[in-house]
């Protein structure tokens, strides 16, 4: 399996952006389909963006599209997710996730992928 650490997250307010970065090792990051998800405290993960192989195909959640833009750059073995216009309710952990294999509009499930980061902690004030 691939390895995964994120970095990136903070302490900004409302309004503001951040940009989360998944660094890869361990494996060829190219050969897997990448994801974020997040956890607010007493709910259950949820998607918020994913990315195909290559980078050419992104998927959003309601909640991300328009604020948050998911990326890749394979050279770096790193995937990034910038996000804008920040609220309150984007306060949560977010973890970066990859899978060598994604069943077809599967990609919002947490149990598609195999591979998970430690988080990294996004706290928006008001």
């Amino acid at each position: 399996q691939v390895q995964l650490v994120e970095s990136g997250g903070g302490l900004v307010q409302a309004g503001a952006s951040l940009r989360l970065s998944c660094a890869a090792s361990g494996r060829t990051f190219s050969d897997y389909f990448m994801g974020w998800f997040r956890q607010a405290p007493g709910k259950e993960r949820e998607f918020v963006a994913a990315i195909s192989w290559s980078g050419d195909a992104a998927y959003y959640a309601d909640s991300a599209k328009g604020r948050f833009t998911i990326s890749r750059d394979n050279a770096k073995n790193t995937g990034y997710l910038q996000m804008s216009s920040l609220k309150p309710e984007d306060t949560a952990i977010y973890y970066c996730a990859a899978t060598l294999v994604i069943r077809l509009h599967r990609e919002t499930g947490a149990g598609e992928y195999e591979s998970w980061g430690q988080g990294t902690q996004v706290t928006v004030s008001s």
